[in-house]
């Protein structure tokens, strides 16, 4: 990868590596619907501001539109109310491994879909290595506070699934497209799509929230929607589907970190090696 791709993947990893505990957060004050439509009005404000800044030509292929507005459901609305439905009944760690299967499944379509983001025994090798990595850093949290919940384990999997094919369509059908408006575009149906359904299904928003819910959903929208964004479609032509979802593998791995810099956390040895497993990956798969 170049330095500006290392840049945006790494970005990207301390984006939405901590997202995951700022939806735990959220989901004790809000419903799941009533926290993504925050969560994206505030991700859509900020890419607002960043168009209004940088003013990138409006794009003109009414196919690519229309792509991105179908991302705004498949990759945005849909995973976002599964996740963070799913948080209110499994813990953070077993929803941070089900997240971490998003490369395996995007290499499975890519390959098939795409000419240029092959299956090789090198990739397979580096995406077996994150993987494991992944259970090893989250491992102890599991069984600390292991759940067989079905069901929201398989709103997991089913907003994995969302995502990876997201990943290879957006690849095919957005090239040339400013990663600004890869960014907003999607952001518009799926606020759209959200506040549509939220005063149904969940009811009004109940707007005395407590500072930390709002602290959680201005970070979740600012820094894991608008910048996120940003970083992840630029990602996704720059190096390629397979690649770019192996963010998923980091976010232990920012946990981890964070942990240790702000709460003094001890570091041991399951944690430096599912650290070091998840950091060999990132160097197997990109040397493919």
């Amino acid at each position: 990868m170049k330095s500006k791709d290392i840049l945006a993947f790494a970005g990207l990893s301390l984006a939405w590596g901590s997202s995951f505990l700022w939806i735990k957060i959220a989901v004790q004050d809000i419903g799941p619907f009533q926290l993504v439509g925050l969560r994206i009005l505030f991700g859509l404000l900020g890419l607002l501001a960043v168009v209004a800044y940088r003013r990138p030509d409006w794009p003109r292929d009414r196919k690519a539109l229309k792509a991105m507005l179908v991302l705004g459901l498949t990759n945005t609305a849909l995973p976002f109310v599964l996740i963070s439905w799913a948080e209110q009944y499994i813990d953070s760690a077993v929803a941070s491994i089900l997240n971490s299967s998003v490369p395996l499944f995007t290499m499975l379509i890519a390959h098939l879909a795409l000419s240029d983001d092959r299956m090789n025994r090198q990739r397979v090798l580096g995406l077996g290595l994150g993987f494991a990595g992944v259970v090893v850093l989250a491992w102890r949290d599991v069984q600390a506070g292991l759940q067989l919940n079905l069901l929201a384990q398989g709103a997991m999997l089913l907003a994995v699934l969302f995502y990876a094919g997201s990943s290879v369509y957006a690849r095919r059908t957005t090239q040339g497209v400013a990663p600004t408006y890869q960014a907003l575009v999607p952001l518009v149906s799926a606020n759209l799509f959200i506040w549509t359904l939220t005063p149904v299904l969940e009811g009004p928003l109940p707007w005395a929230l407590q500072t930390s819910t709002w602290v959680a959903v201005a970070w979740l929208g600012l820094i894991g929607s608008c910048l996120a964004y940003l970083f992840y479609f630029y990602l996704i032509h720059s190096i390629g589907p397979t690649r770019a979802t192996m963010v998923t593998y980091t976010f232990p791995v920012v946990g981890v970190v964070l942990g240790v810099v702000f709460l003094g956390e001890a570091l041991n040895t399951e944690l430096v090696l599912g650290a070091a497993l998840v950091l060999t990956s990132l160097l197997v798969v990109n040397r493919a």
